[in-house]
C-alpha cells in the first residue's frame, strides 16, 4: 500500500518516512531518474543520519523503481565516496563516470600538530602576531577581526610560537587538506538492449548533452576536406581549405565549479585558445580519411579561435545567497546545480527521485525544468522545513 503523501500538487509529490519502506510501496519502473544528496557518513555536526552512507539495500530500491537506461547521480564525500559507489554498483547498477563538484568555500578542518603537542606538555604558547586575510573585493583584515565578524570571535586569529622543542619540530604540520570538492557517483541502470532500444521504449539511457553545453560561444570545427591529400595541408592553402560546423557551447564534463575566485584561480587565462589536436608529422590523409584541424606535415596545430580564462570549458552553478530561504537544513545545495544534473538525465516531463530530499532542492529543480518529482525526507522537521521553502520559492 502506497503511504499518503505528506506534500502534493500536481509537481511535487513528497513522502515523510524511511526511504527503504517508502520506495517499497512504489511500483517498477516508475522513475526517468535519480538524482540525490545522501549523508555521507562523516558524523556531519554530529547529524544522527549522517552516521554512515547508504548501504546496498537503498540502492537495490532505487534500482528497482528505475526505468532501464535511467541514470542515478549521488553526491558523496571525499572519504567515503569509494564506499557508496561501491554499494551502489553491488545493487545492479553500471558505473559511468564520477563528476567533481568544486567550490572554494570549504574550511579546512585541520589540526595544528604543533599545537597540540604544546597542549599536552600543559605549556603555553607565546602570542607573537596575528594573521591577515585577504578578502574577495581586495580588503584585508586582521584575522581575529574577520573571525569576530564571521565566525564568532575568540583568539582564533593570534599567532603563536612553538613552546617545547618537539612542538618546533612539528611547526606548520596538520591533519588535513581544504575541501574543495565533492564527487557525484554517475551510475545507470543496465539497458534492455541497445542505448537505441531502450531510448525508444523507455525514453532513458542518453543524456541531454546539447541542453548541458557550456558557455554560448560559437565553437569552431575544422574538418579535412573529402579527397584532398592532407599532405599539403596548411590551412586555407591550394583548394584545401577549412570545413566548418559551428556549436553552440562545448560538450559538458565531468567537472562543475562554482566560480569562486579561488577555483577560478586554478584555472590559467588564454589556456587552450589556440590549442588543438596535435598531428603526426609525415602522415597522409586522404579519401575522406582524417580531420583538418591536425596539419599532418608540421605538427602544427588548430584550435578554436577562442580565448579566455581555461575555467569557461566547465560549466559553472553559482549559489544564490537568498536561496536557503531560512532553510534549517545544513547542507543545501545551490539550485542551479541540481538544475543542471536534473536537465543532463532527465526528458522534460519526466519523473525524478530523490530518497534523502533533505531541503527539498531537488523538488525546486525539478519544477524549473518542467519535470514531475517525487521526495522522500525521513525527518519531519526537514519535511515541514522543505514545503515552506516549496512555498515560498518564486516557482510554486
Amino acid at each position: 500500500m502506497i503511504p499518503k503523501p505528506y506534500y502534493k500538487d500536481a509537481h511535487v509529490t513528497l513522502y515523510c518516512g524511511d526511504c527503504v519502506a517508502t520506495m517499497k510501496t512504489l511500483p517498477d519502473n516508475l522513475v526517468d531518474s535519480i538524482v540525490t544528496d545522501p549523508p555521507y557518513g562523516l558524523g556531519f555536526m554530529g547529524k544522527g543520519w549522517d552516521a554512515t552512507v547508504p548501504g546496498v539495500e537503498v540502492w537495490i530500491e532505487c534500482l528497482r523503481i528505475l526505468k532501464p537506461g535511467g541514470h542515478l547521480l549521488a553526491f558523496a564525500g571525499t572519504r567515503t565516496q569509494h564506499r557508496m559507489a561501491c554499494a551502489i554498483e553491488d545493487a545492479g547498477f553500471e558505473i559511468r563516470d564520477m563528476i567533481a563538484w568544486c567550490y572554494g568555500s570549504g574550511f579546512p578542518k585541520s589540526l595544528d600538530v604543533s599545537k597540540a603537542i604544546d597542549k599536552a606538555a600543559g605549556a603555553e604558547r607565546e602570542v607573537v602576531g596575528q594573521y591577515a586575510s585577504q578578502l574577495p573585493g581586495g580588503n584585508t583584515f586582521a584575522q581575529d577581526e574577520w573571525s569576530k565578524q564571521h565566525r564568532g570571535g575568540g583568539d582564533r586569529g593570534s599567532i603563536t610560537a612553538p613552546a617545547t622543542d618537539a612542538a618546533r619540530q612539528w611547526a606548520g604540520w596538520g591533519t588535513a587538506l581544504k575541501p574543495s570538492l565533492e564527487p557525484i557517483t554517475m551510475a545507470r541502470k543496465p539497458l534492455i538492449g541497445t542505448v537505441a532500444a531502450n531510448v525508444l521504449h523507455y525514453g532513458t539511457g542518453g543524456i541531454n548533452v546539447d541542453a548541458c553545453r557550456v558557455g554560448t560561444e560559437s565553437i569552431q570545427t575544422n574538418r579535412y576536406t573529402p579527397g584532398k591529400d592532407m599532405t599539403s595541408f596548411h590551412g586555407s592553402q591550394s583548394g584545401n581549405e577549412y570545413v566548418s560546423s559551428s556549436h553552440q557551447g562545448r560538450w559538458p564534463a565531468n567537472l562543475i565549479h562554482d566560480g569562486s575566485d579561488d577555483v577560478l584561480a586554478l584555472f590559467p587565462d588564454d589556456a587552450g585558445g589556440g590549442f588543438g589536436v596535435r598531428g603526426k608529422g609525415g602522415k597522409t590523409y586522404a579519401n575522406g580519411k582524417g580531420f583538418a584541424n591536425t596539419l599532418a606535415v608540421t605538427g602544427q596545430t588548430v584550435g578554436h579561435g577562442d580565448a579566455g580564462s581555461a575555467s569557461r570549458f566547465f560549466y559553472t552553478a553559482k549559489a544564490d545567497s537568498a536561496e536557503r530561504r531560512k532553510s534549517k537544513h545544513p547542507t543545501v545545495k545551490p539550485l542551479d546545480l541540481i538544475r543542471y544534473l536534473v536537465r543532463m538525465v532527465t526528458p522534460i516531463g519526466g519523473v525524478v527521485l530523490d530518497p534523502f530530499l533533505g531541503s527539498g532542492t531537488l523538488c525546486e529543480a525539478a519544477r524549473a525544468e518542467h519535470c514531475l518529482s517525487i521526495g522522500i525526507e525521513l525527518d519531519a522537521a526537514y519535511c515541514a522545513d522543505a514545503v515552506e521553502r516549496l512555498r515560498q520559492g518564486v516557482l510554486f
